[in-house]
C-alpha cells in the first residue's frame, strides 16, 4: 500500500509539472529570452533556425563551469561550407520559466547567434506550440501547413536533436528541406538546392559573388537567382533567392543570365556517374525578404507540421 501511495504521490507530481508548461509559446522581437541553466540566468534566443538543442557560447559555458559528463563525452560538429564549428555537450537543468527539468545543452566555440550567450529552435523548448510573431496581421491573410521534420538522435539519447526543425517541399518529385530563417534578411540555397531550383524552375544566375554570413559567423561566397518560374510555397512565390554556389553540391551547371539555352541534340550520348547525389543535403531557407509577407509562423510539434498565416499569392523579390 505504501509503495502504491509513493508512486500515485510520483505520478501527480509529474502531472502537476507538466500541467504548469503552457500549450503555445510566443516568441516576438528579437527573440531573446532569460533560460536558467543550473540556476543560473542566461540570455538566449529562440531562433527558428537555430539547433533544438540549447546551444550556448563557450565563455557562457565556462562562466557556469560546465563539463562534458561520463567516460564517454558527447559533442557534435556543426559544418557550415568547408568550416566546422566543435560543440561539448552534458546534460543540465534548464527552466524556460515553467520549471527547472534535465535537458542536454551544448556550447560551441563559436556563437550561433551573435546577439546573446545561447540560441534554440522551438524543438528544444519546453511547449508543444511555438509561434513566432513576425508583424501584425493584416486583411486576407490566409493560412496554410507544410509537414515539419527534424534530424536528431532518439529523445531519451539527446531529448531535442541537434539540428533546426525543417519544412518539406516537392521539388522536381523529391523532397527538399526548407529552414525558415526570419533573422537574416536574404533567402539562400545551397548549391545542390539552387541547382534543383533551377532545373526546375528555369533558373539563372547573375552578380559577383558576395561574401555572406550564413550562421556562427561564417561568411560564405553567395550569388543571386533568379527564377523565371517563381517556386509556390503555400501563399508565397519565390522568385529571387541567393545561391551559396560553394555548399552542399555544384552550382556550376545554373545558367548564367543572358547566355543563349543551349539545343539538345537526340543523337548526343550523355554518360553520368553511377553515384548519385545525396538530394538531403539540399537546403532552401527563407529569410526575411520571403516571409515579409507572413504574420505568423508556427511550430506545432504534436501534429508535425509547420504553418504560417500570410497574405496570397505574390512573388517575393
Amino acid at each position: 500500500m505504501q509503495r502504491r501511495a509513493i508512486m500515485a504521490a510520483t505520478a501527480g507530481a509529474v502531472l502537476i509539472a507538466a500541467s504548469a508548461v503552457p500549450a503555445e509559446r510566443t516568441v516576438s522581437g528579437d527573440g531573446i529570452i532569460t533560460v536558467k541553466v543550473n540556476g543560473e540566468p542566461v540570455p538566449v534566443r529562440v531562433d527558428p533556425a537555430a539547433p533544438g538543442m540549447p546551444l550556448l557560447t563557450n565563455a557562457t559555458g565556462e562562466r557556469l563551469g560546465l563539463k562534458m559528463s561520463g567516460k564517454l563525452g558527447i559533442g557534435f560538429i556543426y559544418s557550415v561550407g568547408p568550416t566546422r564549428v566543435s560543440s561539448k555537450t552534458r546534460v543540465a537543468r534548464v527552466n524556460f520559466g515553467g520549471g527547472a527539468a534535465k535537458q542536454r545543452i551544448g556550447w560551441s566555440e563559436r556563437p550561433f547567434s551573435a546577439v546573446a550567450e545561447g540560441s534554440v529552435g522551438p524543438a528544444g523548448l519546453p511547449e508543444p506550440v511555438v509561434r513566432f510573431v513576425l508583424r501584425a496581421p493584416q486583411p486576407g491573410e490566409r493560412t496554410f501547413s507544410l509537414p515539419m521534420t527534424q534530424i536528431g538522435f532518439p529523445l531519451n539519447l539527446f531529448g531535442s536533436g541537434w539540428t533546426a526543425s525543417f519544412a518539406i517541399i516537392d521539388v522536381g518529385g523529391q523532397p527538399m528541406r526548407v529552414r525558415f530563417d526570419p533573422y537574416h534578411s536574404r533567402s539562400l540555397a545551397t548549391a545542390g538546392a539552387a541547382a534543383r531550383l533551377a532545373r526546375f524552375h528555369d533558373g539563372t544566375l547573375s552578380g559577383e559573388a558576395v561574401s555572406t554570413e550564413i550562421f556562427f559567423g561564417v561568411e560564405r561566397p553567395v550569388r543571386f537567382m533568379r527564377l523565371a518560374r517563381p517556386i509556390g510555397i503555400g501563399t508565397l512565390s519565390i522568385a529571387t533567392l541567393g545561391v551559396r554556389i560553394q555548399d552542399a553540391g555544384n552550382a556550376g551547371a545554373i545558367r548564367e543570365a543572358g547566355a543563349a539555352v543551349e539545343p539538345v541534340d537526340p543523337d548526343e550520348v550523355v554518360v553520368t556517374g553511377k553515384k548519385k547525389r545525396d538530394v538531403r543535403r539540399d537546403v532552401l531557407s527563407l529569410g526575411a525578404d520571403a516571409l515579409s509577407r507572413c504574420s505568423s509562423l508556427l511550430f506545432d510539434k504534436p501534429a508535425g507540421q509547420i504553418r504560417l498565416s500570410c497574405l496570397p499569392l505574390a512573388a517575393s523579390g
